[in-house]
Formats: C-alpha cells, sequence, structure tokens
C-alpha cells in the first residue's frame, strides 16, 4: 500500500531532540507536556509511536521540510538518506559533486575529518533512530502493554519485530562506516549516562544475533505493507552483512552470504522487465515483485530536501528542463558522474545497454566545480511509467520511492559469495543470475557471457547498482577504496588522483562526540 508510511500521524508522538550523542541520547524526558503515559495509551498511539520509527528515515522531523529532528546540522541536509548517499557515493569513483557547501570538497576527496558535517550528521541520525527504536521497545513490552489494558497485543509485536529491524539496519550502517560506535539499546537506563563503545566485531555479532532472532518472528516475505519491513528484509541485510564479514570481522562469512542470498532469491520475488521503472515514481506498482525494501517519500505530505527530492534534483539543472524529470521548478546542478562510471559500460550511450543513463557531451572532469564537467546521470524521475509527475508541492519535492533493497543486488551478492568461495551454491547458478541482470539490461542474449570473474563482479555492480548508495562499501570489500591500485578523479584532492590512507576505510567519530564521552576513543587515522 503506496500511502502507508506517508500518511504517517504526527500528533502525540515523542519527538526527541538530540544536540549531543553522549550526554542527550539516553535523555528521553518529552521536551513538550506529553508523557509516555499518554502517547501510549491507546493501540492508535503505539501505531503513531511506531510510524515515528518509519518516519526517522524518511523525514528531518514532524515539523515540514525547514524543521529537524537533529541539531548542528542545516534541516534540509539532515534526511537519512541524502546524509547516507553522499557519504557512500561522494567519496567513491562514480560522483562527484560541483557544490562548494562545507564538507562537500573533502567527502568528495575521500578525506572527511572529525569534524565534517556529514560525517557527524549520519553519526547522529542513525543514533537518533536508534533512540527511537530503543524508547518505542521500552514502552511495548508485555509488562507495559498489560499495565495499560492493551489487548491486541500479536499487532504490536509485529511492530516491535520490525522496530528491531530498523535497528539493526543503522546498527550496520554505523558498523560498516564507522566501525566502533557508541551503544545503545532499550535496556540502558535512561538518563545523562553517556554510551559505552562497542567494537565492530562485537557489534557484527549484535547486528547479526538480532536479525537472526526476529526472523521467525516477522511477516513472511512479500506478505507486509508496501514500505514494512518482512522476512524478505532481514535475509537481504544478512547477506550483505555476510558479504561483508571479513572486512568488519577478519572472518570470512561467503557461506551464510549464499544461505541467505538463496532466501531471498527463493522468497517469491522476481527482477522487473524494465530496468528503467525501478527509478520512476510508480516503481511501488511497476517493480514490486524486485524492490524488497524501500524508503518511501511523498512531494507533499512527507516533504524534506533529502531523499529522492534531492537525489533528482542535484543531478540536473535548468538546461535538462526539469519538467521532463517531474520537478518543474526544481533542478539544483551539483551532482554528476566521474569518468570511471560511463567507462564502465562498453557503451554508456544506453544503445546496447539500457543501464547507461546520462546527459552531456564532456567525460572529463577538469573543474570540480563545473556541474558540466562529467556526465550527468538521468536514472532517477518524478515520473510515472506512463510519463505523468508525481505529486510535488511547488513543483520542486519528489514522490519517488527510494529500493533500499532490491533482488538485483541479491543477485550480485550470491555471484560474488559464490565466486569468493563460499559453499552452497553453484558457479553455474552464479552466472546464470549475473546474465538474467545482463539479459534485461540489454533486452537479449547479446550481454552475456560464458564466464566471471571478481573483477566482473565489481564492473557489473558498478552497472546495475550507479547512484544507489552502494559503492564505497562495494571499494572497501575489493580492496581498492585505499592506496594506489586504483585511482579515480579527484580521488585524495587532486585532479588525476591520488592514494589516500588504508584508515579512511573508516570514517572518525564526531569530534564533538570524543570530546563529551568519554567512554569513546576515536578510530585510527584521526
Amino acid at each position: 500500500m503506496k500511502r502507508y508510511i506517508k500518511n504517517t500521524i504526527w500528533g502525540g508522538i515523542l519527538i526527541l531532540s538530540i544536540a549531543s550523542c553522549s550526554e542527550d541520547l539516553l535523555d528521553l524526558t518529552p521536551k513538550n507536556d506529553i508523557t509516555a503515559d499518554q502517547v501510549y495509551s491507546s493501540e492508535q498511539g503505539y501505531k503513531e509511536a511506531f510510524l515515528k520509527v518509519y518516519g526517522s528515515l524518511s523525514m528531518t522531523s514532524g515539523g515540514g521540510e525547514g524543521a529537524s529532528d537533529l541539531a548542528g546540522i542545516d534541516a534540509g541536509q539532515s534526511d537519512f538518506f541524502r546524509l547516507y548517499w553522499n557519504i557512500q557515493q561522494l567519496t567513491s569513483d562514480e560522483t562527484l559533486c560541483g557544490w562548494n557547501d562545507l564538507g562537500v570538497p573533502d567527502m568528495v576527496y575521500g578525506t572527511p575529518d572529525a569534524d565534517n558535517i556529514m560525517v557527524k550528521g549520519l553519526y547522529t541520525r542513525s543514533l537518533y533512530t536508534i533512540t527511537v527504536v530503543n524508547e518505542f521497545l521500552r514502552e511495548s513490552t508485555p509488562e507495559k502493554l498489560s499495565a495499560r489494558g492493551i489487548s491486541n497485543t500479536t499487532e504490536i509485536e509485529s511492530y516491535r519485530a520490525e522496530a528491531r529491524f530498523v535497528r539493526a539496519y543503522q546498527y550496520w550502517v554505523l558498523l560498516d562506516l564507522f566501525g566502533n560506535p557508541p551503544f545503545i539499546t532499550e535496556d540502558n537506563a535512561i538518563g545523562k549516562v553517556s554510551p559505552e563503545q562497542i567494537k565492530r566485531p562485537e557489534l557484527f555479532d549484535y547486528v547479526e544475533s538480532e536479525l537472526l532472532a526476529i526472523e521467525p518472528v516477522i511477516t513472511p516475505a512479500k506478505q507486509n505493507e508496501y514500505g514494512r519491513a518482512d522476512q524478505g528484509a532481514v535475509w537481504t541485510l544478512l547477506a550483505r552483512l555476510y558479504l561483508n564479514a571479513q572486512v568488519y570481522t577478519g572472518q570470512a562469512k561467503y557461506t551464510e552470504a549464499i544461505t541467505y542470498a538463496s532466501k531471498v532469491i527463493n522468497g517469491g520475488y522476481a527482477l522487473g522487465s524494465s530496468y528503467a521503472n525501478l527509478f520512476l515514481e510508480d516503481n511501488y506498482e511497476t517493480s514490486k515483485d524486485e524492490i524488497i525494501f524501500s524508503i518511501n517519500y511523498d512531494g507533499v505530505k512527507t516533504r524534506n530536501y533529502g531523499g529522492t527530492t534531492f537525489l533528482i534534483n542535484s543531478l540536473i539543472n535548468g538546461e535538462m528542463n526539469p519538467v521532463s524529470f517531474g520537478v518543474p521548478t526544481g533542478g539544483w546542478g551539483g551532482n554528476r558522474s566521474s569518468k570511471a562510471l560511463p567507462l564502465s559500460f562498453s557503451d554508456y550511450s544506453g544503445q546496447t545497454d539500457k543501464r547507461a543513463m546520462f546527459f552531456g557531451d564532456k567525460i572529463e572532469n577538469d573543474e570540480l566545480g563545473e556541474f558540466k564537467d562529467g556526465l550527468r546521470v538521468t536514472k532517477f524521475k518524478n515520473l510515472t511509467s506512463t510519463g505523468v509527475a508525481g505529486p510535488s508541492q511547488g513543483g520542486t519535492f519528489s514522490s519517488l520511492d527510494f529500493p533500499l533493497f532490491r533482488l538485483a543486488d541479491v543477485y550480485l551478492m550470491y555471484t560474488e559469495a559464490v565466486l569468493r568461495g563460499g559453499t552452497g551454491g553453484s558457479t553455474a547458478q552464479a552466472l546464470n543470475y549475473f546474465n538474467q541482470i545482463r539479459r534485461r539490461a540489454y533486452g537479449n542474449t547479446s550481454g552475456n557471457v560464458s564466464a566471471i570473474n571478481l573483477d566482473d563482479i565489481l564492473k557489473e555492480r558498478a552497472r546495475e547498482l550507479y547512484f544507489e548508495g552502494y559503492r564505497r562499501t562495494d571499494l572497501i570489500r575489493f580492496g581498492k577504496f585505499s592506496g594506489s591500485s586504483y585511482i579515480w578523479p579527484w580521488k585524495g584532492g587532486v585532479k588525476d588522483g591520488r592514494s589516500i590512507e588504508d584508515f579512511r576505510t573508516l570514517l572518525p567519530l564526531p569530534s564533538s562526540d570524543v570530546i563529551a564521552n568519554t567512554n569513546l576513543t576515536q578510530n585510527e587515522g584521526y
């Protein structure tokens, strides 16, 4: 159901304000006159509080596009997806940004420091969502439900499983990018207590244990309302966790990655018939069998300057006719491709491999601040598959839902895990999944291959998943993010690129939090 998350009711929800992660994350005293007993006095109250969990992924606050739950960062920049996308993409070989906004150039160079606003923003946003989940779990225990006379506990148990999934996902984000963050759960005492730090291997174990615990109790795959997590989302995140396990813990878990990728593949999902439709406003209809978990947006009801509003507008300018992207008054002109991305295609015209969606005629990136240096990406549009514009307040905001997890990624995870030596799969099946993706891309068998290696996997992930927020993690897993074995334009802050240090495979913890919380030790190198 398309509007499930989009019609979120915010009245009566505890709106938390976080200024310092170390001091205030555990201080859940309301900043208004509404108490927990009032919010959670009915089944409807629990539903509204539960929707805040999902709302924290798609909105900056319940106060409209000019408000944010986070202190110290511009509201428009405080959206989860915008922050996550910037960190994953701007630091990679795929994306350049022409803006000179605070923190952007250092992110493009791959050299952000502990005061970078995007680093602090994502760190705080993820911990904020975790805090929202913790509060919901504290207030929805069997004891609390009984004391409040709540009888429909079955539905609330489903809410709890989904909330734990969202928390596990946010801890995976922190695991992947920061490694050693502060750690809080519903079991922590409420009050001004500095959270303890958790080390990367232990956080891996926690995320794994949470996902395995909710796997049998969350709604079965493809049975939940659109936009809500189910078993398919749990399996996908487990597959992703295991695929990167060697990076996180030093111990490979490719067999486990195959196991959970296979569960997704056999869970009733199917590739959509059209690659382009995945990134159009009615993807919830045309691509519903491929999309496993999405972040839902509405250009009228849940407006903010992040999400797909940011994604679409930052990739186009007036020269590109914003009307043809469903945002007639938009077009901010900022993000475009590094030359490495189009060159990953044998033909980036889009005539053979239909996934190549670019605008412009200059592939080189001579000037970082010049939007027209490098090809513009035209993959995302606030238009339906029939060309109708999606809802858009003022003609700028987007109603395109972002497919956070989708089947094609799982096919490639399975294939990579097989090639890396995992058991329980087969090279023949891996090749079959690889070629299924390419057949959709080419519209026929002309793109099929007879053999693949790991380099082929990384290149195919670039072609299939570009600008979807995977690339930094992929480059690190393949050993190409740091060092000098692979260089791209502006890596390290110079036009032709240079080596960057290995310690940068982890982001720094924000300096303000390290100073405030004596339990935290800064990541090596910062």
